[in-house]
């Protein structure tokens, strides 16, 4: 079914780096509906260089009318969804031919860009006015936001408490003990197999025991834990019997939900085995604008159409650490220090991020 402009309807659900990077891609091959809950797209590995450096998030955070300069924008959460339609929190239904679910994890940011670039100043002025931070939480976020501060302030006293055996539980055993390595040298301390009682973090008091009874001394702290996956949503719907155990959708080799022609999921939300990073999501969404290219061009069943195949990616990560420094597991190889901070750390990859959404890469949203 056609809508009355004579082309198909796409309604993309989730504008994280997936979901915005379709919607940008399509909007001239479909009439596209992006259902988000915020008005710009955030840019999410960039976030941490923000804290300490409030103007990056300038060219981080885009509003998606800046990119999806045709199409419409619900800012809105979707609650629902049918064979046939959307249905969101605000009261919206939105009828599809196809479909695409990029809701990724469920984060807790303001609605209004404006609001997010206050809350990265206000993150820097706690940082500035601390003479001890605490951060709880060891893997890419922790290790990255310890590294960040680390290297912009090093007069701060800087303190991880992780309770897994090792940092950056995700990748090998070689990068965790190099980043270990590098942020010990930075006066970073680290304690692992530790946890603190979230229950008694409060602004009040400076003292915090951990489970091995550790005192942590912390004017502020930071929390850098996992985010829950954004699918909570889809448990009472027609995918109920489509999530896995850790609620990831699964998707067939083309990126459709298992059993579906004309829905797909892509990002973090899918049940794919790799490392779950942006680059991968961004690779979800080439994949995913070029089958329903093809489908549109076919029809929706498309049953000889020749489709892209995604595999999934090898293990291979790049965490940063400061400015100039990074941590990278290659499939052969790890390697810390400057040469993979020259392919990340400067720029974090903005500016190619924002290139591939159609901006330009140097100027700032005004």
């Amino acid at each position: 079914m056609e809508n009355h402009f004579g082309k198909k309807r796409l309604v993309i659900v989730g504008g994280g780096v997936a979901g915005s990077l379709v919607a940008k891609s399509l909007q001239f091959t479909a009439h596209v509906t992006l259902v988000d809950p915020k008005e710009y797209f955030e840019i999410t590995w960039a976030s941490l260089r923000s804290m300490v450096e409030p103007s990056f998030a300038e060219r981080s955070l885009i509003n998606h009318r800046d990119y999806l300069i045709r199409g419409d924008i619900i800012t809105s959460n979707a609650v629902n969804v049918t064979e046939t339609e959307v249905f969101t929190e605000d009261g919206n239904k939105i009828a599809f031919d196809y479909l695409v679910i990029a809701t990724g994890h469920s984060d807790q940011v303001p609605k209004i860009r404006r609001e997010r670039l206050e809350q990265f100043k206000e993150d820097n002025e706690r940082i500035k006015s601390a003479r001890s931070i605490m951060i709880v939480g060891g893997g890419p976020t922790g290790v990255e936001l310890a590294a960040e501060i680390a290297v912009d302030f090093p007069d701060k006293k800087v303190t991880i408490v992780h309770k897994g055996p090792r940092l950056l539980d995700f990748v090998g055993t070689k990068a965790a003990d190099k980043t270990l390595k590098w942020l010990e040298s930075k006066n970073v301390v680290v304690k692992l197999e530790q946890s603190i009682d979230l229950n008694e973090l409060t602004n009040e008091y400076k003292r915090y025991r951990t489970s091995n009874g550790d005192i942590v001394e912390a004017d502020c702290y930071f929390l850098c834990l996992g985010k829950p996956l954004a699918s909570a949503w889809l448990e009472d719907t027609i995918f109920k019997h489509d999530l896995d155990d850790e609620g990831r959708i699964k998707v067939d080799e083309k990126l459709r939900v298992i059993g579906r022609r004309n829905i797909f999921a892509i990002g973090d939300i899918t049940d794919i085995p790799e490392i779950k990073q942006g680059f991968a999501a961004q690779q979800h969404a080439e994949v995913v604008v070029k089958n329903l290219k093809v489908m549109i061009d076919g029809g929706r069943d498309c049953s000889n159409c020749r489709m892209e195949t995604y595999k999934p990616q090898i293990p291979m990560a790049i965490v940063s650490l400061g400015r100039k420094e990074a941590v990278a597991q290659l499939p052969l190889l790890t390697v810390i220090g400057r040469a993979p901070g020259f392919v990340k750390s400067g720029d974090l990859f903005v500016g190619r991020t924002r290139k591939q959404m159609g901006l330009k890469s140097d100027i700032p949203h005004n």
